[in-house]
């Protein structure tokens, strides 16, 4: 689809909200494929993520931001500043709202920041096939009357409901301007970053209960094959030799069915064969490791 450049828009909408409001959910929809992972636990999104949708002569840079939340860590602190760069300077914020969950204690310090926050904002209520209407509507009056939100939308990112209605409108919204990135690129993540996250997604998916949050995956080796193959190297860093035992599973078997549906997701997003090997290494103080942070894309805070 060629679009001349004096027609061209392009412009950056930061989704921002607490955890698990479906914020990369949204964005791998509008987006029209993977970019940012998913998993049913709070704050699995922790570095900010660009997805790039292109609609009619418009493209829509969107960044997926890490959840918002009261930081106790320096790993939660990284993230929760992570979220507020990837709103500074965008041309629009669009707040997230699980609208089943509704407005708890975790929404206040969003809400309070955005009040403050120069840029546009639109308010997103999200997972409406599954919420109260009233309810909703009680959440949208109350956000109104503390932010003063400009356009607001009811979505459901899991079945497509108001999706369509909702990329026009971002589409319609952006400045006019030369397009940021060619128009088959869909995200600014790396081949390899991308293959940390697929394999931090399998954790999640496959030991979500039992193991804790603290858990990170960095690639130490990613090299193409002479035979267009790609080899990767990753490390599932955990903080406990008991965390170990969990991933590795009784002979090893759960982390080769982590391997084995990371390999399967990855060889698809790459369109090639991969050649996957994981390995698991106790790291008590990983997350106070500097370059584990730069390696996921993360800034070091104090």
């Amino acid at each position: 689809m060629e679009v001349s450049d004096n027609s061209q828009r392009c412009g950056v909408v930061a989704i921002v909200g607490a955890p698990n409001a479906g914020k990369s959910t949204l964005v791998n929809a509008l987006v029209g494929q993977k970019v940012a992972i998913t998993s049913p636990k709070a704050q699995t999104t922790r570095t900010r993520v660009m997805g790039v949708a292109i609609e009619g002569d418009a493209q829509v840079v969107l960044v997926d931001t890490p959840g918002i939340f009261a930081p106790r860590r320096r790993l939660d602190r990284a993230m929760v500043q992570a979220a507020w760069g990837g709103a500074q300077g965008a041309d629009l914020i669009a707040l997230v709202v699980d609208g089943k969950a509704g407005l708890g204690p975790k929404m206040e310090p969003i809400i309070e920041a955005l009040v403050h926050r120069p840029e546009r904002k639109w308010l997103i209520l999200n997972k409406v096939d599954i919420a109260i209407k009233e309810k909703l509507l009680v959440h949208t009056q109350k956000l109104y009357e503390r932010v003063g939100f400009e356009e607001t939308f009811f979505i459901s990112a899991q079945t497509g409901d108001g999706l369509a209605q909702l990329k026009t409108a971002f589409a319609d919204a952006m400045p006019q301007g030369p397009w940021h990135f060619p128009e088959d690129q869909v995200s600014d993540a790396t081949d390899r970053m991308l293959a940390a996250e697929i394999t931090r997604e399998q954790l999640y998916h496959q030991l979500h209960a039992e193991l804790p949050y603290a858990a990170a995956v960095d690639t130490e080796q990613y090299k193409e094959r002479e035979d267009g193959s790609v080899e990767i190297h990753q490390q599932i860093l955990v903080a406990r030799p008991t965390q170990r035992a969990i991933v590795l599973g009784k002979g090893g078997q759960r982390l080769k069915e982590i391997g084995s549906k990371a390999r399967a997701e990855l060889a698809t997003l790459l369109g090639v064969k991969v050649h996957l090997y994981l390995h698991v290494k106790v790291k008590e103080d990983w997350e106070d490791d500097r370059f584990i942070y730069r390696d996921i894309g993360l800034d070091w805070v104090e």
